[in-house]
Formats: structure tokens, C-alpha cells, sequence
């Protein structure tokens, strides 16, 4: 590996990190390893083949992971990989709380690397629910019905802000707090915003 491949926003990201920076180094080495293109996206390393995403280096509180973009499709013969919530489609996680785990693992490690470069090589897809398969919340539906500029606004937004929506507006067990939701974020959705824009 030459240090050409190393991207410097990544030796930029990985000097300043106070949590797991010897975690994502080794994860890094082994990913290089592996003949990826090193860049830097959603502000974390991030790996790439023929532009395509493969994988992702990020740290949380409690463990650093390696994320796989399409690891919903991954075999996962050591049973390792771990959706990260239940809403999680497509990505999958390997997760970390210290270097000898990752050292210990670094064949199998390359072989899920591998075997996600040969998913983007075939052209597999992740199939995701239709946001038509989420469930409108009543609230927002009482909404729409009072207002069809909003549900003509809403359905243009992209599938993943209407999902982004759908799923916090659905989240509060009350209805009071779902009403106040969607009040606030009408304005966002009439002017074409997702709920993080």
C-alpha cells in the first residue's frame, strides 16, 4: 500500500479524534489493504470502489464500527454483522470496543470486504419498503385532509425525507406530542425540506 491512496482529510480526521483512534487506524490499514479508494464523506473515512460506497469507519460512545452500505445483502457466515436500529435498511455493522478484537479478526474482516466489492461488481441492490409500506400516522393523515397543498407538498418530497417524516411523526405514544410534530414541520414540508434540512 502506498500513501498516495491515503486520503489527507482522513489523516486529518483520524490525528484530531479523541475516542477509537487506534481502532479506525487499524481498520483503515486493513481496508487500504483491500484496494479501496480512500475518501472522506458525512464527515467520517469512508471507502469506495469504482465511486461506488463499500464501507465506513465511525465511532459511537461505546464501540467504533465498520459499516457496510449494502450489508443487508452480505452473507454474514460468522453471524457478526448488526443492523443498527430496526428502521436500518441496507446498512450493517461491525462493531468494535477495542484493537486486538479488530487484529484478531482482520481475515474476516477482509473476506466481508471482499465479498461487499463483489455485491457492487454484480450490481445488487438492497430492495427497500416503498414508503408506501410505513404507516401514516392519523395525525398528519387529519392534516393532509385539511390541508391538500401539504399532502401535494409531502408527496414530492424524495422517499427518504416522506420515510425521514413518517417515521418521526409516528415515534410519541401520545397523540398530543404527534400533533405538535407535524405542526412544526409543515412549514418544512410545504417549502420542500426533509425534516433535517
Amino acid at each position: 500500500m502506498t500513501n498516495t491512496r491515503m486520503n489527507p482529510k482522513v489523516d486529518e480526521y483520524l490525528s484530531k479524534a479523541k475516542k477509537w483512534q487506534g481502532e479506525s487506524e487499524k481498520l483503515r490499514m486493513i481496508i487500504l489493504d483491500c484496494e479501496l479508494t480512500e475518501e472522506f464523506k458525512w464527515m467520517h473515512p469512508c471507502y469506495t470502489f469504482e465511486k461506488k460506497n463499500i464501507v465506513l469507519i465511525h465511532g459511537f460512545k461505546e464501540y467504533c464500527a465498520l459499516l457496510f452500505h449494502k450489508g443487508a445483502l452480505l452473507q454474514d457466515a460468522h453471524g457478526i454483522l448488526i443492523q443498527q436500529t430496526e428502521n436500518v435498511q441496507s446498512a450493517r455493522q461491525i462493531r468494535f470496543t477495542n484493537v486486538q478484537e479488530i487484529v484478531e479478526m482482520e481475515s474476516i474482516l477482509k473476506a466481508y470486504i471482499y465479498e461487499a466489492i463483489e455485491v457492487e461488481k454484480a450490481g445488487l441492490e438492497v430492495n427497500f419498503k416503498k414508503h408506501a409500506e410505513y404507516i401514516i400516522p392519523e395525525e398528519l393523515q387529519n392534516k393532509f385532509d385539511e390541508l391538500p397543498a401539504l399532502k401535494k407538498a409531502f408527496d414530492t418530497l424524495t422517499p427518504g425525507r416522506q420515510r425521514a417524516y413518517i417515521l418521526y411523526f409516528s415515534a410519541p405514544k401520545q397523540s398530543k406530542t404527534r400533533v405538535s410534530r407535524v405542526e412544526k414541520y409543515m412549514p418544512q414540508i410545504l417549502n420542500g425540506k426533509g425534516l433535517n434540512d
